[in-house]
């Protein structure tokens, strides 16, 4: 059985759309088709219902899916255990958003390290469409999101509440920001939030959905924009970036997303080390406010 052909039927099904699929999965649509297609002609079985408004699971497809999630996780499980390097015994296999890296991602590696020296840890980056699918693929155990998707066979558990600061690279007040400022999308609650705040604001001619990379874009240019306390504190203390006074703050909560079947010895010592620096970070982020407010003052 062909692996590719088991991801592109998860994909389908939980997007509900084979075009959605195509994106996510960074092929063409008909290459989407031909390949369900083929899994469908192996199993003598149609596994979707096809219509104008998207893909839905058939009677058949709806059996299937278990068996492939399943054939999907031995298969990753597999190939991990084969990779493991001399000298391990186990593996664990993360991934965090590009901002969650800074204090919370390394951090974690070392931490997990130190309580199973013999544990070989894998780590990717990547958004959160595309760290879901390789939870559900059985890719990653665990992925630190900000907009984490719930999904059968994944758990969701808050880890750490970031708090979003505007920052400009030059010195100016929040009544004389104009087309310097930089709309980051950090999801539809801070959308929402922000245009309630700073209506003046709304229309930027500059919206990025990067996350943690527009600090490197702001600290460059003459501009302004929101980025979590955290991830703009080195630029702040390097004395490159300065926050814009009387500015709004936002919240901005962080997850964690386990795989469900992840071993429990496991899991239980990572959901340890991974409270334990978070915790260190919300105090960090706690002292760092607090010198924000004081130089406000």
């Amino acid at each position: 059985m062909d692996i590719t052909l088991i991801k592109t039927f998860i994909e389908v099904a939980n997007s509900g759309s084979f075009v959605a699929a195509s994106e996510r999965l960074f092929v063409t649509q008909s290459a989407v088709s031909l390949r369900v297609q083929r899994l469908e002609d192996s199993l003598g079985h149609a596994l979707f219902k096809r219509s104008k408004a998207g893909a839905v699971l058939t009677p058949e497809g709806e059996q299937f899916i278990h068996y492939a999630l399943s054939l999907l996780k031995i298969w990753e499980e597999a190939r991990q255990q084969i990779a493991i390097p001399e000298g391990y015994s186990r593996s664990f296999s993360f991934g965090a958003q590009y901002s969650l890296w800074h204090r919370l991602g390394f951090r974690w590696i070392d931490s997990l390290q130190t309580a199973l020296p013999d544990l070989s840890v894998r780590a990717e980056m990547g958004m959160s469409d595309r760290l879901t699918r390789f939870l559900i693929e059985g890719v990653i155990q665990a992925a630190l999101l900000y907009t984490p998707q719930l999904r059968p066979g994944l758990m969701v558990e808050h880890v750490i509440d970031e708090e979003l600061i505007l920052v400009a690279s030059f010195d100016v007040e929040l009544k004389d920001l104009g087309p310097e400022y930089v709309f980051v999308d950090w999801g539809p609650e801070f959308t929402h939030m922000h245009a309630t705040a700073l209506p003046h604001l709304t229309n930027a001619g500059r919206a990025l959905s990067l996350g943690g990379l527009v600090g490197d874009y702001i600290v460059n240019r003459r501009a302004a924009g929101y980025l979590p306390a955290r991830s703009a504190q080195r630029y702040l203390d390097q004395g490159r970036l300065q926050v814009v006074a009387d500015a709004p703050r936002f919240p901005y909560p962080a997850w964690v997303v386990w795989r469900e079947d992840l071993e429990p010895e496991l899991l239980s010592v990572a959901r340890r080390t991974l409270i334990d620096i978070a915790q260190a970070a919300e105090n960090e982020q706690h002292i760092l406010i607090e010198k924000l407010m004081d130089d406000e003052g």
